[in-house]
């Protein structure tokens, strides 16, 4: 069996930890053009206004979202998922937990940056109902590529499915 066909029934979210942060990195170099440092993930432990979650699956670190809580607002910081677990809906899943839980904590909205090339993303932030709503351009700081702004209006009312 290969990894796309692996049984995600032992998938689990949990609040970041630091004994996960080792594991982040990792994942983070990989994905990330412009990865955090150690010392960015530490922050994020006793963050008053973030939700940090970890998806574990049999026992593996495979993948991590962040967001801040900005007012009424949620901000998503971070979704990243280890490359040999992507488009399993391990994203997604992430992306609902830190969304329904801003929503539970009052966010009436939540925002977020991606890089303009990153259809996969954009794709799975469309289909849970962001919308596309400016370009930053040259964004981010390793190959200036443009952001994409999207916006998920009515977190208060809105429902993943």
């Amino acid at each position: 069996m290969n990894l796309l066909e692996a049984d995600l029934s032992t998938l689990r979210l949990v609040p970041l930890k630091e004994g996960y942060i080792p594991a982040i990195l990792d994942i983070e170099q990989v994905v990330n053009g412009a990865p955090w440092s150690y010392k960015s993930f530490t922050n994020e432990l006793d963050h008053d206004h973030g939700i940090f979650k970890v998806a574990i699956l049999d026992a593996i670190v495979v993948g991590y979202a962040a967001l801040w809580l900005l007012v009424d607002e949620a901000h998503i910081t971070t979704v990243a998922i280890a490359p040999d677990y992507q488009r399993r809906g391990i994203g997604r899943l992430l992306t609902i937990e830190i969304l329904n839980e801003a929503r539970d904590r009052g966010m009436l909205s939540a925002t977020l940056e991606v890089r303009a090339g990153n259809e996969a993303a954009i794709s799975l932030y469309e289909n849970l109902g962001f919308k596309n709503v400016a370009v930053r351009k040259g964004y981010y700081p390793d190959n200036r590529e443009d952001a994409v702004v999207m916006w998920l209006y009515d977190l208060d009312s809105w429902s993943d499915k």
